[in-house]
């Protein structure tokens, strides 16, 4: 149906010029606002040219997230069966599970913290399945362990990706570590400062409503720190969400992996608020299990973190929260945006 609009942009006009299909994804808007990335599609699809592992899929992550978008096209390149489940609670996704034999599963550490509080997993026949990758934002070290406990004969995979580049190939170091190789063919990574860069031959044209973010030789600020250990390497969070008390230095994955080995906690996301003081203070915001009075949940968490967190990185602020996570079930921060694109 025509719909009486145009539209026009030089990277649409590169696109017309090539007679190359084109994809506009656009980001979560989780440090400011929405960015559209103009891809070539034909530069996308290329690395599904290498003939890969033939999966029964269940296609959980949506398609206009590029986590989507690269779980379809595996799928279907491969030869595999594409599942969708009839919503994407934890019950209906293990329902689809059981009923269609899905050997591979695609999505984020939240639903996966999701699927371990309902107990669905006790519920359902989930034999089929092989392997459990997860990205879009840092999987918690213990939401690992738990995973992996669970189902000790799945292969859990960690993935790395961004609407802008693609998803690169990954190798988890084992399936209970968050260490990772990320690379394959057509991509380059470097280490700058604790930060990672990408150059991929995947990567987008540019924003249609941001100025190019490549650098001179074509490599792009993921904003993403990294630990590196040889050939291996691991995401500690985004530059932007350290919180700065007092001079230290606080990541809030690590803040979080401890609060979640508290009892009654079920989620929990860590920010930092302005202080007159000290520069910022860590704020939990906590969604229970049980109803809990403040000041004895905030007692009681002091108590436990006493000896796991150096006395800054406690969390001077406690709210509490009905639900954590956006639609697109990515663990939810600061002013209702979605934590910043980790693993994708």
């Amino acid at each position: 149906m025509a719909t009486g609009r145009s539209a026009s942009h030089p990277y649409y006009a590169a696109l017309r010029e090539s007679a190359n299909p084109g994809l506009v994804l656009f980001s979560s808007g989780s440090t400011g606002k929405h960015k559209a990335a103009v891809h070539d599609l034909r530069a996308l699809l290329k690395k599904f040219s290498v003939p890969r592992h033939c999966y029964r899929t269940l296609v959980f992550l949506q398609l206009d997230h590029i986590g989507g978008v690269n779980t379809l096209f595996y799928t279907l390149s491969n030869a595999g069966a594409v599942v969708v489940s009839e919503g994407r609670t934890p019950r209906q996704v293990c329902e689809a599970i059981a009923t269609h034999r899905v050997e591979l599963l695609p999505t984020s550490p939240t639903i996966l913290n999701l699927l371990l509080l309902s107990e669905e997993y006790q519920r359902h026949d989930l034999s089929s399945l092989k392997l459990i990758t997860y990205g879009t934002e840092p999987m918690p070290e213990i939401t690992l362990r738990k995973v992996h406990a669970v189902f000790p004969d799945v292969k859990l995979l960690q993935t790395y990706g961004l609407s802008e580049l693609g998803i690169l190939r990954s190798q988890s170091r084992e399936s209970g570590s968050l260490w990772m190789r990320v690379g394959g063919e057509g991509f380059e990574t470097k280490i700058v400062d604790g930060r990672l860069f990408i150059r991929a031959s995947s990567a987008m044209l540019g924003y249609l409503n941001a100025p190019n973010p490549f650098d001179a030789e074509g490599f792009f600020d993921t904003g993403d720190l990294a630990e590196v250990d040889g050939e291996w390497l691991r995401i500690l969070g985004r530059k932007s969400e350290i919180i700065n008390v007092g001079g230290n230095k606080v990541f809030p994955l690590e803040v979080e992996n401890a609060l979640l080995a508290l009892p009654n906690v079920e989620d929990v996301a860590v920010h930092g608020e302005p202080n007159p003081i000290t520069g910022q203070v860590v704020v939990a915001t906590i969604r229970l299990t049980e109803p809990e009075e403040a000041i004895a949940f905030k007692t009681r968490m002091k108590l436990f973190c006493a000896d796991k967190l150096a006395g800054y990185k406690v969390p001077a602020k406690v709210r509490f929260v009905d639900t954590l996570h956006s639609e697109r079930f990515k663990k939810v921060r600061q002013n209702g945006a979605a934590v910043a694109a980790g693993p994708a």
